[in-house]
Order: C-alpha cells, then sequence, then structure tokens
C-alpha cells in the first residue's frame, strides 16, 4: 500500500490554501482513475482531505465571506450543498468492496463529475470575489488551515461520510434516498 503525504499546513491565505486542495484533489483522482496505482491508498487520502477541506469551508470560509459580503447566502448554500452531492458520491466510492471493479470505475466518474463542476465554480464564483473583497490579512486569519488539520487528524471512513450525509439530507441540502 502506498502512502499518501496530506499537506498539513498551520497558516496561509485561504485561498491559496483552498486552491492547493483542489490541485490535489485532482492528483488523486488521476490515481483513482489509474488501474496501476494504488487505488485503495488513494481512495483513503482522498476522502480524509475532502472531507477536511469541506468542513473548514463550512466552518470557517463561507460564513466569514458572508459576513464580509464577499459572498451571498445563496452562494454559500450552494456551496454547501455541492459539499453534500460531493459527500454522497465519496460514500459511494467508499462503499465500493474493491478498487478493480467496474462499480469503483462507476464510482470515481461520477465523482470526478461533482468535484469538477464544484471547483470550478467555486474557484469564479466564491475565491474570485474573497480575493476582491477580502484584504490579504484576513484571509490568512481566518483558520481554516486549524480546522482543516483537526479535521484529517480525526479520520475518515464510510461511517463518518454517511454521517455527513445524513446531516445534509436532515438539513436539506439533498433529497430523501428513494
Amino acid at each position: 500500500m502506498s502512502d499518501y503525504t496530506i499537506p498539513r499546513p498551520v497558516s496561509g491565505d485561504v485561498v491559496d490554501l483552498i486552491l492547493d486542495d483542489h490541485r490535489l484533489f485532482e492528483a488523486l483522482m488521476r490515481d483513482l482513475r489509474d488501474s496501476s496505482s494504488d487505488r485503495a491508498a488513494a481512495r483513503a487520502a482522498f476522502a480524509s482531505v475532502l472531507i477536511a477541506h469541506g468542513e473548514a469551508e463550512e466552518e470557517k470560509v463561507y460564513p466569514r465571506l458572508r459576513r464580509k459580503d464577499a459572498i451571498d447566502a445563496h452562494e454559500a448554500e450552494h456551496g454547501e450543498e455541492e459539499h453534500a452531492e460531493i459527500n454522497q458520491a465519496l460514500l459511494d466510492l467508499l462503499e465500493c468492496a474493491g478498487t478493480d471493479t467496474q462499480k469503483f470505475d462507476d464510482a470515481v466518474e461520477a465523482m470526478n463529475e461533482v468535484l469538477q463542476h464544484h471547483l470550478t465554480e467555486e474557484e469564479l464564483t466564491i475565491l474570485n470575489p474573497a480575493r476582491e473583497e477580502v484584504p490579504e490579512q484576513e484571509r490568512r486569519d481566518l483558520g481554516a488551515a486549524e480546522v482543516r488539520g483537526r479535521h484529517l487528524d480525526e479520520g475518515v471512513d464510510a461511517e463518518t461520510v454517511r454521517a455527513l450525509v445524513e446531516r445534509a439530507r436532515k438539513d436539506g441540502l439533498l433529497e430523501d434516498e428513494g
């Protein structure tokens, strides 16, 4: 099993930190698509950083950007809805018993689709306004790296993601199954 090193910055401009994670997601997605890579290790690293990233954004980034009028309530809620969709796709990926099946490949493709949509939209509608409306020192002081690190320390498994998906359903961010 390969080990993936997940960067653990403790400070920095939140826009840069988010963009660094976005590039990490893309690299891990390439490994998830590559049948010669250690897909199980890539899946575990991807799940850990994806959940830590999303939770940090929802806890620290989106609320601060709303207070600074860099984004409105709709944009923040839309970002949370997309995180919920990503978490559902992640749960589907984590529930695949093996990494050498068509089911796994299909789950990777579904994940890539919702992830790429979110990354593009977030970079255009949330990060650009953050650069323009929030001074750099405030972007450095958001505390998102600390929250991200805490979530990385807690670890992620299918049960963790299932609980997040259920919370999103309860909050109306995802439609009920069936």
